[in-house]
This record gives structure tokens, sequence and C-alpha cells, in this order.
């Protein structure tokens, strides 16, 4: 028996990390082969609901693990994470919603907490909210508004994310005629505030018609709907392009455009989406993702690659019945999002492989050719699956809330109210790797992931190993080369047509990003979650102009990034501040410690203590020696919090004044409270202890320092430590500035993609 199956070795270490089953020690006690046969055996149990030939269940069952074990399809992280086990919450999209009142804003963040403990990301509209000092009646004071109420939402987050396989990740939408839109466009000007969310404007087309011709609009209180005031519509739509171009954020939904295609009018009209913008939904409402992998659609013949489209509906009829099937075996975390989810039972069937598809036909990312068959792809995609929901709702019927839907109006009985979605694909298109993230192109065509025991796995796209091996040019220190940042297009080596077919994201046009993306809307009943990736050098009428082509295209929202836009900065010092430092550092015979550079890398190791989990981070300077470091407990409050500030404050004094780390270990370590722990084998004696362990374990790993920075210049280089991680994360960031922070898990780079931050190395995702 296999027990691995078709994974890559990269794909078992996530599934060990974050999937497969664990005893209460935190030991892995399942085979990727049983996750699959446990999913299957779970999604396959609806089918009892409707047939008594066990027969056909067995039968049923079968196929799904096939289709799984193939890598043809994946469902969402929660179904893979959760099925079969007590949990049992399968869905990853939801959106609550927020009332104006104070106690509907915090059953919200109730609501919320329940759905982040089980591995859900949520969405919210705070359209409905009143502005910011506007009298409330009935006390007399004062509303806080939207933006005030979301950094309550966030803090929330923050608290409850901390003992989770996946972090809790929020969309944040405020109309752009409520009053305080002003503030919301600039909430995340600060990088770090709101940090839990991702953050759109949810545009009129009222507001489109007047910003393209310079009029304008009111602004309406939600409270009463009176017009409370006027903005200048193209100032504003230029002030949300501005601070897009700034740091990504915020993003546009065209909200009127989502509810056009609102499948179920009379329940209500949407107002949010789930995290990542592809999924609009109802309040208390949830969907449940699945992606098929299109580059196990494809068939060779005499040594050129088609489309199996035969194969392709087959699975597309399968993946429907197989998340139809979830809607039925779900345990959701709120009865009234069960019961709102069975009345439209949406599913959200999409991709994943599309540029490795691409790849294999090799046809250019950026042609009229790719476009087409974009759109060929997404029809039979839709078209089958809506087949298979009709064919499933002559046995079990239709959504109860069909009568009076747009299936309804035209006359098709149907199983579903929705049934495409195109989602992010990170983390589960490592597992059914390597294949590339939904619709995107590849960001990298080789790269080095962190596999088991330290080792560094060169990873190349499957593709470009192929099409290499075939016109002759294939070598492993050509791949190497590509994988420590050198570009495919300026390599002599390669064939200009092999160039042509082979560009990364960075060297497509937005306006062939927003195209793909247009395509794929076409055929997709509810959105298409993708980044529209931008050149450091892109301007703000760049961004605009994206926008405008977006809405003229007929998608239903836009992101944009604009490479470089985003940096780490944890904490800052303004000029004065420098200048007086200075100053006082000048005038003082004392040792002082080193000033703080704006920009800052390090690591964060969860550890556990008598108190709970302790997550110690600990930052180090662009020559690697350690500067300071971080502490925070998951369940600590008042004085512990104030006792771990006070030895974090206190460590990092003692490293910026250049006091040896293996001095301030020696002084931490072995202290002793009356609840220690063990971790890892090891006994911690205290919170003060267990810092002293991960210091130690840092020392360890940056030993011989200059030496660990050879290797990391090394091509053979083996060593997987947190120092050569953050030496590699650093000269990343000087080649290309889409580095945009350094992942908890490995310390390697993280990069900016479909509205998520994702590392490469480790498949570690923020959402």
């Amino acid at each position: 028996m296999n027990d691995e199956l078709n994974f890559s070795p990269n794909a078992r270490v996530v599934l060990r990390k974050r999937y497969l089953k664990k005893n209460s020690q935190g030991e892995v006690i399942e085979s990727p082969e049983e996750m699959l046969k446990r999913v299957s055996k779970a999604i396959a149990k609806a089918e009892r609901n409707y047939t008594s030939d066990e027969n056909k269940v067995k039968e049923i069952e079968k196929s799904f693990f096939e289709m799984m074990e193939n890598l043809e399809f994946m469902p969402n992280s929660p179904t893979l994470m959760n099925a079969g086990k007590e949990l049992g919450q399968l869905s990853a999209c939801f959106v609550v919603p927020v009332e104006d009142s104070m106690e509907s804003i915090f059953d919200a963040i109730k609501s919320t907490a329940l759905i982040h403990k089980t591995g859900g990301g949520t969405g919210f509209s705070f359209s409905r909210l009143r502005a910011q000092r506007s009298v409330v009646k009935s006390t007399g004071g004062v509303a806080s508004g939207p933006v005030s109420f979301m950094k309550v939402f966030d803090s929330a987050t923050q608290a409850v994310k901390q003992g989770g396989t996946r972090r809790g990740a929020n969309m944040g939408i405020l109309r752009v005629d409520h009053p305080d839109i002003l503030e919301f466009i600039k909430c995340k000007e600060n990088e770090g505030d709101i940090s839990n969310f991702n953050i759109s404007i949810a545009l009129t087309d009222d507001f489109m018609n007047k910003a393209l011709n310079k009029e304008k609009y009111d602004l309406i209180d939600p409270h009463n709907n009176e017009v409370v005031g006027s903005l200048d519509a193209k100032e504003v739509f230029d002030l949300i392009a501005s601070f897009a171009h700034k740091n990504g954020e915020p993003g546009i939904v065209f909200i009127d455009r989502m509810n056009k295609g609102n499948p179920t009018p009379d329940l209500g009209n949407i107002e949010s989406t789930n995290p990542c913008g592809e999924q609009p939904l109802l309040p208390y409402e949830s969907c449940n993702l699945g992606s098929i992998n299109l580059s196990k659609m494809l068939k060779k013949e005499k040594e050129e690659f088609t489309v199996d489209w035969d194969k392709l509906k087959g699975i597309t009829r399968l993946a429907t019945r197989f998340l139809d099937n979830v809607i039925d075996v779900n345990k959701y975390p709120l009865s009234q999002i069960g019961e709102n989810t069975r009345k439209t039972r949406k599913i959200g069937l999409g991709i994943m492989g599309w540029a490795t598809m691409l790849e294999f036909l090799e046809i250019p990312h950026d042609s009229e050719e790719a476009i087409d068959l974009a759109k060929k792809v997404m029809k039979s995609i839709r078209e089958t699956a809506q087949e298979e929901s009709i064919s499933l709702a002559e046995v079990r019927g239709t959504f109860p809330a069909y009568k009076g839907s747009i299936w309804d109006k035209r006359g098709i009985k149907i199983r579903n109210s929705t049934l495409t979605t195109i989602a992010p694909t990170g983390t589960i298109g490592i597992i059914a790797g390597p294949t590339s993230s939904g619709i995107e192109p590849n960001f990298l065509l080789c790269y080095f992931r962190n596999v088991l025991d330290g080792e560094k796995l060169l990873e190349i796209d499957p593709a470009f190993e192929y099409v290499a091996k075939k016109e002759g040019f294939y070598s492993k220190d050509l791949m190497k080369r590509i994988a420590q940042g050198e570009s495919v297009q300026e390599m002599l080596e390669i064939p200009e047509k092999v160039k042509r077919v082979f560009k990364t994201a960075m060297d497509i046009s937005s306006f062939w990003h927003i195209k793909m993306q247009a395509a794929f809307q076409e055929y997709t009943d509810n959105a298409v979650s993708k980044t529209i990736n931008l050149a450091n050098s892109a301007t703000i009428d760049d961004v605009k102009s994206a926008y405008l082509l977006s809405f003229k295209l007929g998608c239903k929202g836009i992101t944009v990034y604009r490479d470089g836009s985003r940096s780490i900065q944890v904490l800052t010092i303004d000029k004065k501040d420098k200048a007086k430092d200075t100053e006082d550092r000048s005038s003082s015979a004392l040792p002082y410690p080193r000033p703080r550079p704006e920009v800052i890398l390090g690591t964060t190791t969860k550890i556990t203590t008598g108190c709970g989990n302790l997550y110690v981070t600990v930052n180090q300077d662009d020559k690697g020696n350690f500067f300071e470091v971080f502490t925070q407990m998951g369940k600590a409050g008042g004085c512990a919090a104030s006792q771990l500030e006070a030895v974090g404050r206190l460590v990092s004094l003692s490293m910026r004044g250049g006091i040896d780390t293996k001095v301030i270990v020696e002084q931490l370590k072995g202290i002793r409270c009356p609840a220690p722990s063990w971790d890892k084998g090891k006994k911690i004696f205290s919170c003060a202890d267990a810092i002293a362990r991960v210091l130690e374990k840092r020392v360890m790993d940056q030993k011989d320092i200059v030496m660990v920075d050879e290797q990391a210049n090394d091509p053979e280089a083996k060593e997987d430590t947190p120092a050569m991680n953050f030496l590699t994360a650093i000269k990343a960031k000087k080649k290309s500035k889409s580095v945009v922070g350094v992942c908890i898990e490995c310390g390697c780079a993280l990069r900016h993609q479909e509205g998520c931050l994702v590392c490469d190395a480790c498949g570690y995702s923020k959402c």
C-alpha cells in the first residue's frame, strides 16, 4: 500500500503540518491515503439520503477517492481538515451581518470567533453602521463609526487565531456613499493597522458614471437613508487609486454588478464577500469551494498536448456532486448559517493549474488564444456543472429558495443556486501540485521548497521542465540560477519561443491580467479571485486605468498590487526622533543601544508553557546580529502580559546594547514558576525559561554566521535554519521588491498573491 500516493514531498510536509489527524500530543496518526479515505467516506454519506443502494454509495465513495488521489480535484482546506472528524465544519467562506446596534455588533464578533475557530474566513459589510460622531438618541452619546468597530473585530480575530490550524481572515467592505468613506479608504495607510482584514470599497454604477463625468455624488446616512452631504466622485476615485497604488488596499467591488448576479434577490441584497473577494454571499450564508486541477486535464498525442474535454466534463460532474454532498454533511458553526446555506445550496467549483495547462499547450498567457481558451474551458465547466445540478435536482429536489429565483424565472429546475467560483488555491495547489495557483500566471518557474529533515528541494514548474528537456537546454545549474532570481527572459541559452510562453506574473502587463480575469468571469456565477500585478514603476494613473478596464470588461471586482509597494515596518522613528536620538547618544559616555533600522526581519516560534502557548519573535539586523525580542501569550492579560513585555524590552535592550546573546540565555534559562510544562520532549520551567530556549536554539542556528552567509549563495547548500532563511529572505528582498514579509513558520520570504500573503518555501498562507 502506498500511503503517500501521488503527493509531492512538499505536499506531504504541508499535509503533516495542517491536514492529517494528530493525537493529543500533536503526533500525526494518519497517512495521506487515510486522509483521502476519511474525506471520501464522510462526503459520500450524503448519498444515503437519496438512495438505499449501498453499492452505489460505495461506488461514489471510490470515485471521490480516486478523483483526489489522482490530484484531479481538491476541496477547500476545511473539508480536507475536518471531514469525518468530530468538528465537521467544511466551508471556507462566510458572511456575517453587522447591523447598527451594539447588540448586533457584538453578536457578529461572537459569530466570527466561532467561525474562525473552525477554519472559516468571514466577510462583513460595515455600511449599515451610522457615521462617527452621529448622535445616538438612546444614550445621548455619539457613534464611533465603522472604522472604529472594524478595529474591534480585528483585535478579536488576533486573539482567536492563536490556537487554530488556519488563521482567521476577514473582508471589510464599505459602500462608497457612506459618510465615513474617506476615513475607510485611508484606514490601512500605516502597515500593520487592521492587519487581519482585507478591505474593499463597494462602488455603485452611479458612482462610476459620475466619476467618469467628474460629477458630485450623494453621501447617505445609513440610519435614516437621508442625504447628508456630497463628494466629488472623481476625487474619491483618485483617492482610492492612490492608496491602492501605495500598498494594494483598498480593493474594489462593483456591488451593483454583484447583485445583478444574485440568484435569489427575494432573500435580500448581497452586501459583502468572503476574505479574498471571490464569493459574494447573503448574511449568515456560507459556501464550500473546490478546484479542478487543469494541469491534469490534458492528453498527449504525437508529442503534443491537447485538452482532454471528456475528462474535464467527467471530473466536473463528479466534483459538482461532491460539493452538493458537502452541504448535507457539513456541521455548521451556527444554526442560522446552516439554515441559510441549505436554503440556497450555493457551491463554488473553480480551477487551478491554468498557467500550467497553457504552458503544456505552448500558449502564451498574454495572447488572444489564451483568452479564447479560458472562455471555452470555463464555459465547459459551468455548462457541465449545470447539467449535473439539474440531474441532481431530479432526484434530490431544487434548492428551497428556488421559487422567485433567477432559475425559476428561466424555468430551469436546478439543485444549486450558484455553481462556479474561482478561488485562491495556494495551499491546495501545493497539495495537488506542483501546479500553478488559480488562474494566476506562475510567479516563479523554479524555487526551493523546505521539505523533510531540513532539506531544501528544488521544485521546477512541470511544464517548464518538460519543455527544457524537450528543447535540450535543461540543466540543474540553469534551474538553480532561475530559483536564485535570474530571469528566464534574460537567459541567452533559452529559445525566444520558450520565453514567449513562460512569462511570469511580473512579465505580463496589467491589460492581459485584467482581460484574463474578465474572460473567466464571463462564465463564473460568483466571482474571480485574482491579483492584478503592476510594475514598481506603475503610476496612480495606471491603477485608475486598471479599475476602468475591469469595470468596462465586466469584472465584479479588482485587486491591484504594485511590486514592492509593501515592506516590513514594525516600528519606525521619524526624522525628529532620529536627530534627537543621535544628539543624546553623542553627549553620553555610557553605552547606548543601537538605533532601530526601518526594516528588520525575524522568525516567530510557538512554545508551550504552563501559562499557555507563548509566541517568541526574534528579530535580526541585516548583518544577522540578534537585535530584539517580542513576546505574545495567547491567554495572557494584565500582570502576565506586562511581565512578558518587560522581559522582552530588557532582552531587546541588552541585545541592542551589545550584550552577548549567550549571556542573556544564561540569565533566563532555568528560572522556575509554579506551572512548568513540556514542549517537544523538553521541560519548560517558566515563560522566561521558554524565551531562553528559543534564543538558545537561534544561537545554535546562527553559529558561524559568515559561513552560513556564504552557503546562502551556494546552490548546493542544504542547511535549513532560521538564520539561513533569514539571509535568503534578505537576498530575495534585494532581488525582488515583491517580498512583503517573512513567513512565521519557516523564516523565508512572503509574497502577495490573490489578496493574501503566501510562502513558496513551505506553503504557509495568511488566509
